[in-house]
């Protein structure tokens, strides 16, 4: 999953920067949410959660109510369908599964080189739904070493 070690390594050469810490995944069996925290110290973290759901009806309920909470400001081609929202988080949708990558704490310009926090998210994003899709880490022309990704279903 997305706080897997695997994934911390794929995302960290994404945005050019390696967490201090990820916490430990949190699962809520009742939800069926897994979340975890990527922190990078002075009060700069970025929140993955993922949501599996039971049919194309609740998973669609879910991402489109991300939009009307957070706002959708852009769709982009990854999953099944993603969007950047008003603060620079992206949901994504794949399957019975929606992944929200939650960038409001990082200052507007991170990552190495500095880029914009909705620019980190939509690498984040373009790294994990790769790797849901085909096992594969997509080339350039984001900054990603080839074959550096796991399944993180």
């Amino acid at each position: 999953m997305v706080c897997q070690p695997d994934a911390r390594g794929d995302i960290a050469v994404a945005i050019g920067r390696e967490p201090s810490l990820v916490t430990k995944p949190t699962w809520s069996r009742s939800e069926h949410l897994l979340s975890c925290d990527y922190d990078y110290g002075a009060k700069t973290k970025m929140t993955l959660m993922v949501k599996e759901l039971l049919s194309v009806h609740e998973t669609n309920a879910y991402f489109d109510s991300f939009a009307n909470r957070l706002g959708r400001q852009q769709t982009f081609g990854n999953g099944q369908g993603a969007f950047g929202t008003r603060n620079g988080s992206v949901v994504i949708r794949k399957d019975y599964k929606v992944l929200l990558i939650d960038v409001r704490a990082p200052p507007a310009q991170f990552g190495n080189p500095p880029t914009s926090r909705e620019s980190v998210a939509v690498n984040i994003a373009t790294v994990i739904t790769a790797c849901w899709s085909a096992h594969s880490c997509p080339q350039p022309p984001i900054r990603l070493l080839a074959g550096n990704c796991a399944s993180w279903q």
